[in-house]
């Protein structure tokens, strides 16, 4: 009875072993654990391209692996930046490439936990992440980038954010690492804060008399109303990218086309519809 149990619990094992593995969805979900993946550097160029990084961008790449992409904002398109990366030995390779290409003066590689590190100085932001670190991420860039800054993810979207620009490629580099050759770059502008309420002062040929508004933020996304003359007018189509503020406002059976700079607590901007050709609109945030 002792050998039949030995001889069925090796067939078992055998039998476990013969069946096949799918591949991942995600190449890169052992990342942590083993090897790095790189960007291939095919792609490296298009992103910093994609992102219009130039001399006096500062670019931040969390998980920056062997260093490629900050050492190519650098060499090639005249940027600063700094590399996050958690492995000790890709940190170091990254600081010594710096050294011998000539940027260690404008670029450095820190060992460090991405999720813990002050990102607030970059212009530009770049990650080849796992999707879900990718979206563990979100409340971070919103609270510590300032906004116009540009974010670039490689492959893996923000959900919930709308993407300035969309590529996709193929490149024979990526089968290695994810069984395919499709290749993705996300565009994103992180947007201002937009407090939820305002008064505003808008032509007279819209209101002789204070307006006010309301907005409902969903991070790029902006709706709301608009209380004229009593009645409350749709905000429809409602963007935010960066501190430039866009939305349409459907008052009295007519479309006004509205956008303005959010600075703080203040919005300066022009308004376009019957009857108006770039008048001048202003609102003040309410406490």
């Amino acid at each position: 009875m002792r050998h039949l149990k030995i001889l069925l619990r090796v067939f078992l094992v055998a039998a476990v072993a013969a069946v096949p593995v799918a591949p991942r969805a995600f190449a890169k979900e052992t990342i942590d654990a083993g090897p790095y993946v790189p960007s291939p550097q095919s792609v490296v160029s298009d992103m910093l391209k994609l992102a219009e990084v130039g001399p006096k961008d500062f670019v931040i790449d969390l998980g920056s692996g062997d260093g490629r992409i900050v050492l190519t904002a650098a060499k090639v398109f005249g940027a600063r930046g700094m590399g996050v990366e958690i492995k000790e030995e890709l940190v170091a390779l990254s600081n010594e490439a710096a050294r011998q290409q000539g940027v260690a003066d404008r670029v450095k590689f820190v060992n460090a936990d991405l999720f813990k590190t002050d990102i607030s100085q970059a212009t530009v932001l770049t990650m080849y992440l796992l999707p879900n670190t990718v979206n563990m991420l979100k409340d971070k860039l919103l609270r510590e980038l300032r906004p116009g800054t540009r974010v670039i993810s490689h492959d893996y979207p923000l959900e919930g954010w709308i993407p300035e620009k969309y590529v996709q490629m193929d490149l024979e580099d990526k089968v290695a690492i994810s069984g395919v050759t499709t290749t993705l770059i996300y565009l994103y502008v992180v947007p201002a804060k937009l407090a939820p309420a305002w008064t505003a002062t808008l032509p007279s040929a819209l209101s002789r008399e204070p307006v006010r508004f309301t907005f409902n933020q969903q991070i790029t996304r902006v709706a709301g109303t608009a209380r004229i003359g009593g009645r409350d007018a749709a905000i429809e189509e409602g963007r935010l990218r960066g501190e430039r503020l866009s939305f349409r406002l459907f008052a009295a059976g007519r479309n006004y086309e509205f956008t303005g700079t959010v600075k703080g607590g203040t919005i300066e901007g022009t308004v376009e519809g019957p009857g108006l050709k770039a008048a001048a609109w202003s609102a003040v945030a309410l406490r």
